[in-house]
């Protein structure tokens, strides 16, 4: 196996360890670091890895959305999720914006070997500590299921995000070239869709998905 990484976690001791185990399997080289969903995008453009191994909770733009992002700009990009989050609806979030495999953190090196080589063989790899109906239950929802009402679109976990992580409307509006009314605007559609009214109530909700850790 020949195999180009791009590594993201925005925790240096993390990627250390993470490049130091990658670069101990055969054919595998890493060709870069990043330590948030924004450097990923631009250091991918750059690199053009065969595979992005990216953490979920980091600041500014979460790994969820910069897959999402990653597939459009990059598709020959292969997105190999590390989280330590196992619940079956993140597992989904993940595969619905294009990631190919899906690993906990707490997974053995031979299971992060084994989803290497799944997602260069064009596969789909999910942790094996990861109920095993996520995938057909994922094949299902796609193929029969309308968008949930509560589903959030990309632009609302992006604001979900920068409220939980402190930012106020306008060093959002700021952050996302928006206007400040376009800001309060979205915060009230969030918390009417979730029906959540408070500030830490959202913040609640971003962790509970993963949008931020407790450390971010």
């Amino acid at each position: 196996m020949s195999c180009r990484v791009l590594l993201a976690d925005d925790h240096t001791l993390v990627r250390a360890g993470l490049r130091k185990l990658l670069e101990s399997l055969p054919g595998v080289e890493v060709v870069g670091e990043a330590c948030d969903g924004t450097e990923v995008l631009s250091l991918a453009e750059q690199l053009r890895p065969d595979v992005v191994v990216m953490d979920v909770a980091m600041p500014g733009l979460n790994g969820l959305d910069a897959t999402a992002r990653l597939k459009l700009s990059q598709p020959d990009s292969k997105v190999l999720i590390l989280s330590m989050h196992q619940n079956e609806d993140y597992v989904r979030q993940a595969l619905r914006q294009g990631a190919a495999a899906y690993l906990l953190k707490d997974a053995a090196p031979t299971e992060l070997e084994a989803g290497l080589r799944a997602v260069m063989r064009g596969e789909t790899y999910l942790s094996a500590a990861v109920s095993k109906g996520v995938m057909s239950d994922y094949v299902k929802r796609l193929r029969f299921d309308e968008p949930s009402g509560s589903q959030l679109t990309p632009r609302q976990r992006e604001v979900l995000q920068l409220i939980a992580e402190g930012n106020s409307s306008k060093e959002i509006a700021r952050r996302l070239d928006l206007s400040v009314k376009t800001v309060d605007t979205h915060r009230s559609q969030l918390m009417r869709q979730l029906d959540i009214h408070e500030v830490t109530g959202l913040v609640r909700y971003a962790l509970r998905c993963g949008l931020i850790s407790v450390d971010s």
